[in-house]
């Protein structure tokens, strides 16, 4: 009963959101937003925690701040997503302002593959769908699977609209597929700031440890794909901003496992950068440090969905 709910519950908002117009849409998110905050569930807890960590001299009211700040973003993302379908060829490729996007473009026309690697920073989806439209450049990424089975499949459905090639998180097979499209000068984003295996690479992340996908590492040194980290990030306007950052080299030395975590950390750092200038668009609603997991659980999540693109 609580699935179906769940899958009813996305199904109207999709339907109904994106008929509103924009303006609308922003107020509603922002008063969903502030309604949810104000309950201070396990959500916003866990959200406010974490934003603790990465500003660690912060006041308790400065953490409040933040954490209604994080929930208006993040239901912003939810506004923006449910309406991306229906957003104009222009719309999308003015909805989006990236800098230092010549490493991805210089990569893609390498033909060299290309690997995007993101935190939850932003909206990755309208990311990916600029992708797609201004850049005219299809991409594969992966998805967890999602409870019910008709949810995911909603996901799917909607990212595949958006251009992108979905697959699942579950299963061998997706890391094969992923090296294919990159040995064939292809495109991969994944959102790779938390693991979902409990057997990723262990970083440190403001000042802690926490672990993160080995995927991005493992296929730039198996199909000599360009690595980029990139952060996005919002402000006072409707278009997102972003920033693609350096490419991560593959070490000269070391065994496959040395590689992949130093690339792996690299990536962390690169992600601590774009989630301290912009904290409350970071939206992790779950555990992540080794620290705040239950050993006996694994990978706790917080409340609620959130279907990210992630990496296998």
């Amino acid at each position: 009963m609580k699935d179906r709910l769940t899958d009813a519950l996305y199904g109207a908002a999709w339907s109904s959101v994106k008929k509103l117009p924009e303006p609308v849409a922003v107020r509603l998110g922002r008063t969903i937003a502030d309604a949810v905050w104000k309950r201070r569930g396990k959500g916003v807890l866990r959200l406010e925690a974490n934003y603790a960590r990465v500003v660690p001299d912060a006041s308790p009211q400065r953490l409040a701040e933040l954490s209604k700040a994080g929930m208006r973003s993040y239901l912003r993302y939810w506004m923006e997503s449910f309406r991306l379908p229906s957003w104009s060829r222009e719309r999308v490729e003015g909805g989006f302002d990236g800098q230092d996007m010549h490493y991805l473009t210089d990569g893609i026309a390498s033909d060299r593959g290309v690997i995007l690697a993101l935190p939850h920073l932003g909206n990755w989806d309208l990311a990916g769908a600029w992708v797609t439209t201004k850049l005219q450049t299809p991409f594969t990424t992966v998805a967890e699977r999602l409870k019910p089975e008709t949810l995911y499949d909603r996901f799917v459905a909607y990212r595949e609209g958006l251009g992108m090639e979905v697959l699942p998180h579950e299963g061998g097979s997706a890391f094969g597929t992923l090296a294919r499209r990159l040995r064939a000068g292809g495109l991969v984003c994944l959102v790779a700031d938390r693991d979902l295996s409990a057997s990723g690479v262990e970083v440190k992340f403001f000042g802690d440890t926490a672990r993160m996908p080995a995927g991005p590492a493992i296929l730039a040194q198996q199909t000599g794909a360009l690595l980029l980290p990139v952060t996005l990030w919002y402000d006072e306007t409707p278009i997102m901003k972003g920033r693609v950052h350096a490419p991560i080299d593959v070490p000269e030395t070391g065994t496959r496992t040395e590689k992949t975590s130093v690339m792996t950390q690299a990536l962390a750092d690169a992600f601590a950068t774009g989630i301290a200038d912009h904290p409350e668009d970071w939206h992790m609603l779950q555990r992540l440090w080794l620290a705040d997991l239950d050993p006996a659980q694994g990978p706790a999540d917080g409340s609620g969905h959130h279907a990210e693109g992630t990496t296998p």
